[in-house]
């Protein structure tokens, strides 16, 4: 897939990122060249292969779901910096 500087500017205004005229044609080269080694990944043959979340394969430790009555909340609440009636208290953030 070729990226020409038209798409450059195009992506660039959408992205509100401002780019000289001059900058235009190499960064669509560069976008040109990622583009063609994705294209050459895509020729890879995965079938077979798991997906992996590391190098490593580890086995996440199991634990039983079950249901109890919750936690202490006096013990929660006093790690809180303010507390109300049993709740957080915590700064306003939308205006």
């Amino acid at each position: 897939m070729a990226i020409d500087a038209e798409t450059v500017r195009k992506v660039a205004r959408l992205a509100r990122i401002a780019q000289p005229e001059d900058r235009l044609e190499p960064l669509a080269r560069e976008l040109s060249g990622i583009m063609a080694w994705i294209e050459q990944l895509n020729e890879v043959d995965t079938d077979g292969v798991e997906p992996m979340t590391s190098a490593e394969a580890t086995v996440l430790p199991m634990r039983d779901d079950v249901v109890t009555e919750g936690g202490d909340a006096a013990r929660v609440l006093a790690n809180a910096p303010k507390s109300v009636d049993g709740f957080f208290v915590v700064p306003k953030v939308v205006e």
